[in-house]
């Protein structure tokens, strides 16, 4: 670091730690600071308000944030008036005066108050923070997600692919920044500093996470990799403890086996289809002897729709209905030694067949990894026999193809057709079963098949 690097350091902590105190003085009510932060104050006084209303809002009690989110909700919105008569003036003159009173009405005041708040030190990570205290309360007060529509719009922006940093995280990653993934680690639990050792240290194992710049010890989105041989069929085989290790220079096969979100604060802001991409091809050019990048992946709505199906009425649909029945009584334990080909053949069925009214899939990351472009490449019975996988999905689990050459073009079909790209494999299961009852295949299935 250089002398005036250092001396720059130390004068802005002094500074941050000057606010901090002011901040701490003053007591004025949270609505007065609020409307005091907006009143174009200058630029360090409303650093020093800014960071005095985010410390009285991490303050308040369950009843106090209600109460706040409520202020912003009714007291900033926009002046429906205003820009009734903002749009009407612009529309006769097409003005670039005209249109900037337009754009500066119709924006929410409650935006520029966030904006405000954003000054302060440490602000974003409070500001995430902040809207997961009000994802908590949309399902009370429905009228708060105008207020959320504002942050959705914010960190859009702030939190852009062009701000994020890559970053590996390994065993010499500092401890702060490990603790938080075995805390947020959301597919695959982490036991303790063993287990994440184990993930993370062995030449075999690779993790990389999203950082921004303003939150540089909080990942917001970290994927865990396996480099192996083959394209895996169980998870239990990834994660043995006595498991044999690949040298880097043996592995064909890089497996995205674990994705985590960290921040909820951040729900509805993608970053995995960025990730996942960005690892696969970084992976690709240090490692050329890597053919395939896939994931092993659950299938977390399995279970529900087959109990669904076993639901279902009907002379057509009944034998079906009573065979998923049978199966989903049955014991855990014995569940899966005679059902693989079944289960493959229904989980093929739900993965590409059974949809949402929008018409993309039911399952959650059959959605996330066809709309990044992947392939549906192969399906696992008995490839997560947790209490947790049986619950889920009956063990079955996925491995999803990323091809670098076809992602964008699977991408598109998808994104513009609702098409299912599935492999040959996958086809062949699905014309091995006629469709059950009044279920259908869709017309983008029929042109994959």
């Amino acid at each position: 670091m250089t002398r005036s690097g250092f001396l720059t350091d130390i004068l802005s902590s002094i500074f941050e730690r000057g606010a901090a105190r002011l901040a701490e003085r003053d007591d004025r009510p949270i609505e007065a600071l609020c409307a005091a932060l907006l009143s174009g104050e200058g630029e360090a006084s409303g650093t020093r308000i800014a960071a005095a209303l985010l410390d009285r809002y991490g303050g308040l009690d369950a009843e106090g944030k209600h109460a706040f989110f409520e202020t912003l909700c009714e007291q900033y919105d926009i002046d429906t008036e205003a820009v009734r008569a903002d749009a009407e003036a612009y529309a006769r003159t097409h003005d670039s005066a005209d249109l900037a009173r337009l754009m500066h009405d119709a924006e929410p005041r409650r935006q520029e108050l966030l904006r405000r708040l954003n000054r302060a030190q440490g602000a974003t990570g409070a500001l995430v923070r902040m809207r997961a205290d009000l994802l908590d309360l949309l399902a009370q007060t429905p009228s708060f997600r105008r207020v959320d529509l504002d942050f959705d719009h914010l960190f859009a922006s702030w939190f852009n692919r062009g701000f994020l940093v890559l970053r590996r995280i390994d065993w010499t990653t500092p401890a702060n920044i490990l603790e938080k993934i075995i805390e947020y680690e959301a597919v695959h639990a982490i036991d303790d500093w063993d287990d994440l050792r184990r993930r993370l240290a062995p030449p075999d194992r690779r993790c990389f996470g999203f950082f921004h710049p303003s939150m540089p010890d909080e990942p917001l989105i970290f994927v865990e990799v396996a480099l192996t041989k083959d394209i895996p069929d169980s998870i239990h085989s990834l994660l043995l403890e006595d498991r044999e290790q690949v040298g880097e220079d043996e592995a064909t096969t890089a497996v995205f086996y674990s994705i985590s979100n960290c921040q909820r604060g951040l729900a509805g802001v993608s970053f995995g289809n960025f990730l996942i991409k960005q690892v696969a091809m970084d992976l690709s050019q240090s490692l050329p002897n890597l053919k395939n990048f896939v994931t092993l992946s659950p299938v977390p709505g399995f279970n529900a729709w087959l109990a669904s199906q076993a639901q279902r009425d009907g002379e057509e649909a009944q034998p079906a209905a009573d065979a998923i029945a049978q199966f989903l009584a049955s014991e855990a334990e014995n569940r899966l030694e005679d059902n693989a080909e079944f289960l493959s053949r229904l989980a093929a069925e739900y993965l590409c067949i059974a949809k949402r009214r929008d018409g993309r899939p039911l399952d959650p990351v059959a959605r996330f990894h066809l709309g990044n472009g992947a392939r549906l490449e192969r399906i696992n019975p008995g490839a997560d026999l947790s209490p947790k996988g049986i619950a889920a999905s009956s063990g079955v689990m996925v491995n999803y193809l990323y091809d670098l050459k076809t992602v964008e073009t699977n991408h598109e079909a998808y994104a513009r057709n609702k098409e299912v790209i599935a492999a040959r494999a996958i086809r062949a299961l699905l014309n091995a079963k006629p469709p059950r009852g009044d279920q259908r295949r869709s017309d983008n299935v029929q042109r994959a098949l």
